[in-house]
């Protein structure tokens, strides 16, 4: 199996799209309404939502490959691009899918790693990101990755509020 990852760019738009709203949905279709589904992913993955963050300069949207197949995505945010302001040199990470297909192959921790290593690169003291309560998948794995959770902030999908946790790697 030989991954590879590769920057993310305007021209990737419609892949973006098609990637996101699929993993997305894989990920959460099963714990919201199809009305609140589908709402969420027109407002977060229609076309000019997508380039407004593509063309961002603190955003930086990664794509991972395995055998020449995409199989997902890392979108990393610093400064004002930042979800939530947790300090002043932190760097979060928004976005970490992978296709169900390709789960339990240790992508989402290549993902992971390649976000921990750009805000290294960034000289970051802090990487972070905001996990809903109730994918306890995600929490598991990222504590067992080193984070913690240290607060919580509330997003909207469609109609129902979506209490997420903060969870925080500080970087050596």
């Amino acid at each position: 199996m030989q991954t590879s990852i590769r920057k993310c760019t305007l021209e990737d738009l419609e892949l973006l799209q098609d990637l996101g709203t699929e993993t997305y949905n894989e990920t959460y279709s099963h714990l919201n309404t199809p009305e609140n589904i589908n709402e969420y992913l027109e407002q977060a993955f229609n076309s000019e939502q997508l380039t407004k963050e593509l063309s961002n300069p603190s955003s930086t949207f990664l794509f991972q490959y395995v055998d020449n197949m995409l199989t997902g995505y890392l979108k990393v945010n610093e400064g004002d691009a930042q979800t939530y302001q947790i300090g002043d040199n932190a760097l979060e990470i928004e976005r970490i899918y992978v296709k169900n297909t390709f789960h339990e192959k240790g992508l989402g921790k290549l993902l992971l790693q390649t976000g921990i290593d750009i805000a290294r690169e960034r000289e970051k003291s802090d990487i972070w990101l905001g996990i809903w309560r109730k994918n306890k998948n995600a929490i598991d794995f990222h504590q067992k990755m080193g984070f913690e959770k240290r607060g919580s902030y509330s997003i909207f999908i469609g109609d129902e509020e979506h209490n997420n946790y903060i969870m925080v790697k500080h970087l050596e």
